[in-house]
């Protein structure tokens, strides 16, 4: 076991959740990972990911309109960490940040997102919304179901963005953040400004996906085109054929593309959202700052990765920060190098 050091020992002293006291957390080793104030240059985790290839059983509960799949590990009054995942992948991208988290003595929850894996719809009738603030909205369900009052969250892609989501709107239920690519919160009247050729580029299928040609092939051949985009996005990112298979049960979910299409579209304007949420968007619309403790993440092979270190994004965090670029990782963080985000985790909790 890791001796804890004078900073940590004093931290795990103060925290507490609803009244428990928690078991004392052990550090996890320091990865040669580059804060935006370093001078070293960034490397890649010096262990190899892939060492575990389940989360355990699956639980599944009540939580808003959905019924919801997740994993849990880790002791059940340890400090609360969820994991949220993004597309086209699902919990298993956390298969070793997981268990990581959990030796450390933090309870570790990992759902599947509305319309993937086990999550489903209570009611056929409910519509299979995608917008940004209602997947928001079912990790606050989540939350309220399993009893957390407060959590660190983390993520990336879709769950990187509804993560800086909670923080901004419901930032007493965000103890601090790991967010991959930094503030990823849409706007919608901002996304109708054309990119550069480039960075449109990366964004192929998401113009795919606005025509019905795109939504038949994405039915028809979606895990050949879940496959494409982990090769294109995670580069040097070497799977194999069974980490990728368990990943794409996944999207055997009867709403996954009714999902997905809906995420894309809506992103673009070229769908509704539900009036319901109105108000919420036109507070997201208007790129409030997140003043919680956070860790930013980038890929430096992530073709999403925003120019400048971090510097695009720096404004829209006020509060302590740190920042950090992985040498030879891309989209798939969490899975390519587990051990720079669990270690992102620990330390944003001392932050």
């Amino acid at each position: 076991m890791n001796v804890i050091d004078r900073r940590t020992f004093s931290r795990i002293l103060t925290v507490g959740t609803a009244g428990a006291s928690l078991p004392v957390l052990p550090v996890l080793p320091v990865l040669p990972v580059m804060s935006a104030s370093a001078s070293a240059s960034p490397s890649a985790p010096v262990t190899e990911p892939g060492t575990h290839t389940s989360l355990g059983p699956l639980k599944q509960i009540r939580a808003g309109e959905l019924n919801m799949g997740y994993a849990e590990a880790g002791p059940a009054h340890g400090p609360a960490v969820v994991l949220l995942h993004g597309w086209p992948y699902d919990i298993h991208s956390y298969v070793d940040v997981a268990p990581r988290l959990a030796a450390a003595g933090y309870r570790v929850i990992v759902p599947y997102l509305r319309g993937h894996g086990t999550t489903r719809f209570r009611s056929d009738k409910t519509f299979r919304n995608a917008q940004q603030s209602v997947i928001a909205l079912d990790i606050i369900a989540l939350m309220d179901a399993l009893k957390i009052e407060k959590a660190i969250l983390a993520g990336f892609d879709w769950g990187a963005r509804t993560a800086d989501i909670i923080a901004v709107l419901w930032p007493e239920r965000c103890k601090a953040l790991v967010s991959v690519s930094g503030y990823l919160i849409t706007n919608r009247e901002r996304n109708k400004a054309p990119l550069p050729p480039q960075a449109e580029w990366a964004w192929w299928y998401q113009y795919y996906f606005a025509t019905e040609r795109g939504r038949l092939g994405l039915a028809q051949y979606k895990h050949d085109f879940a496959k494409l985009i982990w090769k294109n996005v995670s580069p040097t990112w070497h799977f194999d054929d069974a980490t990728f298979d368990r990943t794409a049960t996944a999207f055997d979910n009867p709403d996954w593309v009714p999902i997905v299409i809906h995420n894309y579209r809506w992103r673009l304007s070229l769908a509704k959202g539900d009036p319901r949420f109105d108000r919420l968007e036109k507070r997201l619309a208007e790129s409030p700052a997140i003043s919680l403790p956070t860790i930013t993440l980038d890929g430096e092979l992530d073709p999403f990765t925003p120019p400048g270190n971090g510097a695009s994004y720096r404004g829209r965090f006020t509060g302590a920060y740190d920042h950090r670029t992985l040498k030879g990782i891309g989209h798939n963080l969490p899975q390519e190098a587990p051990e720079a985000f669990a270690e992102a985790v620990v330390d944003v909790n001392a932050l």
